[in-house]
């Protein structure tokens, strides 16, 4: 079956059944690698993508469902070779460990910000509510979402040094 989409702001034609999970069109048909697919029922959020401006877990929805639909990833969150607020606070802060759950929480992050969410750590973790990350503690997360709420601005040539510096003491 032929639906369109627009992805990343980019019209689509997919072939696919209607009751595909729009996380096999996007990852297997379209190349879009960073909603991931991790627990494959929705308990995760790995898999969170922006349908319309709102989260929606891409492993549970049926691709016939968003036909006509805006669906929005990280690889739109700025343009080419640039980094959003937020993709810029969760480097400063680094959010990221194994970075398999990433996604999903700067989807859901950039949701509530766009919302209007504020930097209370509190508000934040109930905007990321459902969302698994198993490395980091959440603590980083709360840290880079506030901060990226509040407009924050990060030089993160010292930021890259002080983790090049950091990995540089693991390898020895």
């Amino acid at each position: 079956m032929s639906l369109n989409i627009t992805v990343n702001g980019a019209s689509r034609t997919v072939n696919a059944e209607p009751l595909t999970p729009l996380l096999h069109v996007l990852r297997e048909e379209l190349d879009v690698l960073s909603p991931k697919a991790g627990c494959q029922n929705g308990g995760c959020g790995t898999c969170t993508v922006l349908v319309d401006g709102e989260p929606r877990r891409s492993c549970l929805l049926p691709i016939a469902a968003v036909e006509g639909a805006e669906i929005r990833t990280v690889e739109g969150l700025a343009p080419p070779g640039q980094l959003s607020p937020l993709q810029e606070a969760w480097i400063h802060h680094y959010a990221a460990q194994c970075g398999f759950c990433t996604g999903g929480f700067l989807m859901a992050a950039t949701a509530y910000l766009e919302n209007g969410g504020s930097d209370d750590h509190t508000e934040i973790a109930k905007a990321l509510g459902g969302h698994v990350c198993r490395c980091t503690g959440y603590v980083k997360i709360l840290d880079a979402v506030s901060a990226a709420a509040r407009g924050d601005s990060f030089d993160l040539t010292t930021t890259a040094a002080g983790l090049h510096t950091t990995l540089k003491g693991v390898d020895q």
